[in-house]
């Protein structure tokens, strides 16, 4: 087996290195949530595909650490390769730490390459193993070496993005960086984020699969601002850019020299997307102010011009996934489909909406028993055939000029069982009590989690996931500070939901060997009445397309439930029908139609 023999490759370098485990994360020189192939090279010595897994390699074994939405297909994937699999935040599975401090013994070495480990997880490491002396060397990239037909590193024209598309000129949003960077008396801020650094400087760029951003890097100071950016992604355009709004720009591969040269002052970055390898430079020549980015917060905050152009897109996103499940329903049984070709579907159906510029992901696309893994992935000669019966669970999204979608319905197809309409009807109910909250600033995601998740609890049943995510604005499908999840981490960071916050709902039911279920609509948060308690906030809707009726059984709602669902349905119709044909009009009436308790 390859993978076999690939880790046996990498546990002869590590022999010649005297390194005893070796660390492999999912992750860039920027911890970007998703990686170019480049940077795929936990996946070419694992085999196993997800966008979040570690691998740790030793001497003699090898284990394989991946998060519960990964957890299925992970199995599959690592079967055979002696690799094993830990599944974390599970009972008695030890974190990667906790494993290494077991398995290491007094003076070993580990490495990994520091570039593509936070300066936060780098750090944690040292205070891990600093009792059992283990030397640390992260200056090279051992695994990546043995690479040898390696992708080359991507760098792609960047763009810009029309000043009345962002709402703020570059000017307005680096005087709010340089505010924030005074008020924590810092004199320098280094910015490796890549969605931060597009939406800062209202650029674009291609180096990531569906996030449209460019590898680079930002220093700046309270006069100055530095870019640095391979040259090929360089135009004359971007220069005249740069240079009217004072950005000097510098090559990519001179951030470490650059770092080098800094002698003084206080310097913000963000330990848990700077690199340990920039890190180290940076702690020995200047004082570090450890905090989390400005930029996130700032741009999770979308402005009035920013939500008016996702609304208009939301709804013409809307209309596209509500015209694609018309003609699945339509066609079931009549024409050949698989997983595969329903997703091509409707991807050409999204690429003909106006100001379409990409995919915001791959889509989903899982029938029956597959749609259990929450990131499952069909292709052209690896897919389930589609028949009318059982559901179908499509996950997709869209990159349009004003912005950037995620949205996820469960198509019942034919006959399904009692309890899988049980299951589909509270994952509903579970995702529109969110929606109805009335909550008091000051709020995380964290106590608004039980609104989606307690009518599954009450079944005994979760899902081992976040309930939502903050989206971007013709950026990354998923971004913070901002999210909604129950369990505290103190690698997870927990934002107050302000106004103007994107945020995904998505609730769900995974049951492997039989079924998935998620319904999801993207919410935008708004203050409502400010009265002497404070200030009440609520849920506005972005997504309007409609809730299988299917599969859903009034008999488990309540008479509020019902109301929500009605009146949820209502609105898709009035607003997605002026989108559609008269005979995708008469169905969609019939498909929101009101429904009630026998």
């Amino acid at each position: 087996m390859e993978v076999r023999e690939r880790i046996r490759s990498l546990q002869e370098k590590m022999k010649e290195e005297g390194i005893d485990y070796y660390l492999i994360p999912t992750a860039d020189y920027h911890n970007s949530e998703y990686v170019n192939e480049f940077f795929k090279v936990r996946e070419y010595f694992s085999g196993f595909t997800g966008s979040n897994g570690s691998l740790v390699v030793g001497r003699t074994n090898a284990g394989l650490w991946t998060d519960g939405r990964y957890f299925i297909q992970a199995e599959k994937e690592l079967s055979g390769s002696g690799i094993t699999l830990f599944r974390m935040q599970e009972e008695g599975v030890p974190t990667i730490e906790e494993y290494l401090v077991r398995n290491m013994k007094e003076n070993e070495t580990l490495g990994f390459d520091g570039r593509v480990v936070t300066a936060s997880y780098g750090r944690k490491l040292e205070k891990a193993l600093k009792d059992k002396n283990i030397v640390i060397r992260c200056e090279k990239d051992v695994a990546g070496s043995l690479w040898t037909d390696r992708p080359k590193m991507p760098g792609n024209p960047v763009s810009i993005l029309p000043e009345e598309i962002c709402g703020k000129s570059v000017g307005q949003k680096l005087a709010q960086v340089r505010e924030k960077m005074r008020e924590m008396g810092c004199t320098a801020h280094l910015l490796s984020k890549l969605d931060d650094l597009m939406w800062l400087l209202n650029i674009r760029g291609k180096d990531i699969a569906y996030n449209p951003v460019a590898l680079s890097y930002g220093y700046f100071t309270m006069t100055e601002a530095w870019l640095f950016l391979q040259k090929q992604a360089v135009s004359d355009e971007l220069c005249r850019y740069a240079e009217e709004n004072g950005i000097t720009i510098k090559e990519y591969d001179e951030i470490t020299a650059f770092l080098g040269d800094v002698r003084e002052g206080k310097v913000l970055l963000d330990e848990s997307n700077v690199s340990y390898a920039l890190y180290r430079i940076l702690r020995d020549k200047a004082e570090i102010a450890a905090d989390d980015n400005p930029t996130e917060k700032l741009k999770a905050v979308k402005n009035p011009v920013e939500l008016s152009h996702m609304e208009e897109v939301y709804l013409k996103d809307s209309a596209a996934l509500t015209k694609f499940i018309y003609w699945l329903k339509t066609n079931i049984g009549k024409i050949p489909m698989n997983e595969y070709t329903a997703a091509m579907r409707l991807d050409d159906m999204r690429r003909e909406v106006e100001g379409f510029l990409d995919l915001s992901f791959p889509t989903i696309s899982g029938y029956q028993e597959n749609a259990a893994m929450m990131h499952y992935e069909a292709t052209e000669t690896e897919n389930k055939e589609l028949r009318a019966e059982g559901m179908l669970l499509v996950d997709s999204g869209g990159q349009y000029l004003g912005g950037t979608t995620d949205v996820t319905r469960t198509i019942v197809l034919g006959e399904i069982s009692e309890e899988i309409k049980k299951h589909f009807t509270l994952t509903a109910v579970g995702m529109l009590n969110l929606t109805a909250a009335k909550f008091l600033y000051g709020c995380t995601g964290r106590n608004l989690d039980i609104l989606a998740r307690e009518p599954l609890w009450n079944l005994n049943i979760d899902y081992k996931c976040g309930t939502g995510h903050g989206i971007g604005y013709i950026l990354n499908v998923h971004e913070g500070p901002q999210n909604i999840r129950w369990r505290y981490s103190d690698t997870m960071k927990e934002a107050v939901i302000e106004a103007g916050m994107v945020i995904s709902n998505e609730p769900g039911v995974y049951k492997e060997g039989s079924h998935g279920i998620r319904t999801e609509n993207i919410i935008v948060a708004r203050n409502g009445e400010k009265n002497g308690d404070g200030q009440f906030m609520y849920f506005d809707t972005l997504t309007y397309v409609p809730i299988d009726l299917c599969g859903i059984e009034p008999s488990y709602m309540q008479e509020r439930d019902i109301a929500r669902l009605n009146d949820y349905h209502r609105a898709v119709y009035e607003k997605i029908s002026p989108y559609l044909t008269e005979e995708e009009r008469l169905w969609l009436k019939k498909a929101t139609a009101p429904i009630r308790k026998q």
